[in-house]
């Protein structure tokens, strides 16, 4: 059985793979933006339930979140679900955050959530304010930078299975109630992904309701790839 961290697991798509991760046999790390958010979560997991509160936009939280994990005897695998739509913690939050706790948080498997509003982001990272100080990118262009980390993630640690997953439109929070696509199919790929027990995760790619699907062009540019880690290194200290 594995070991695996979620994160935003307090609602949505992260407490759905908690849930559906615990009933699996596995342990399950679950990160809530704060005890009070956390209810259901501890419902789902129970008493014994390793809850770890954090707010991602903050950088001395997230440091704090990966020494938690790292105090409860680490992961095997990563699943990067917290995210925010709007305002100024979309870099932080989407971006900053998945790609320090990459770096802190060492594990075979990581999926990283994204979307398939990605493929109208911008390709571009001059004029970036990773602290979010002020708003410079979109949500489109947040889900864009992420999925290319991920796609980085296999040159930099050979050995990693790193994914990117789109759970496509689901009624979340973040998504609206009228949201048309099944929020159980929602998060299924990520389960998937983290428990790696199929042969055909053991692999790195971008998904879709377990299905392969080819990405905006600019995540599988090396060199795209190459001068993101570099913008993300400089900003936070941290070598992946």
């Amino acid at each position: 059985m594995a070991r695996v961290l979620v994160t935003g697991a307090g609602s949505g798509l992260g407490l759905g793979a908690a849930r559906e991760l615990a009933e699996d046999g596995h342990t399950v790390l679950g990160h809530a933006r704060s005890l009070e958010r956390a209810g259901d979560l501890r419902r789902v997991l129970g008493e014994q339930a390793v809850i770890i509160p954090a707010e991602l936009s903050d950088p001395s939280e997230v440091r704090a979140l990966a020494a938690a994990v790292a105090e409860a005897g680490g992961v095997d695998a990563v699943i990067h679900n917290a995210g925010v739509i709007d305002g100024r913690g979309i870099l932080p939050v989407n971006v900053v955050a998945p790609y320090v706790l990459t770096a802190l948080v060492p594990a075979e498997r990581v999926v990283y959530l994204s979307s398939g509003m990605h493929r109208g982001g911008h390709p571009r990272l001059d004029g970036l304010d990773w602290d979010g100080l002020t708003t410079t990118a979109s949500y489109s262009d947040s889900k864009l930078l992420v999925t290319t980390l991920a796609a980085a993630l296999p040159r930099l640690r050979p050995g990693v299975f790193s994914n990117a997953v789109d759970p496509g439109w689901v009624p979340t929070r973040m998504g609206g109630r009228g949201a048309p696509d099944d929020l159980q199919l929602g998060h299924r790929t990520q389960v998937w992904l983290a428990e790696g027990e199929d042969p055909a995760t053991r692999t790195s790619a971008y998904w879709h309701h377990q299905r392969q699907q080819r990405p905006h062009p600019s995540v599988g540019d090396e060199g795209f790839q190459d001068r993101l880690v570099d913008a993300l290194r400089e900003h936070t200290g941290l070598d992946l």
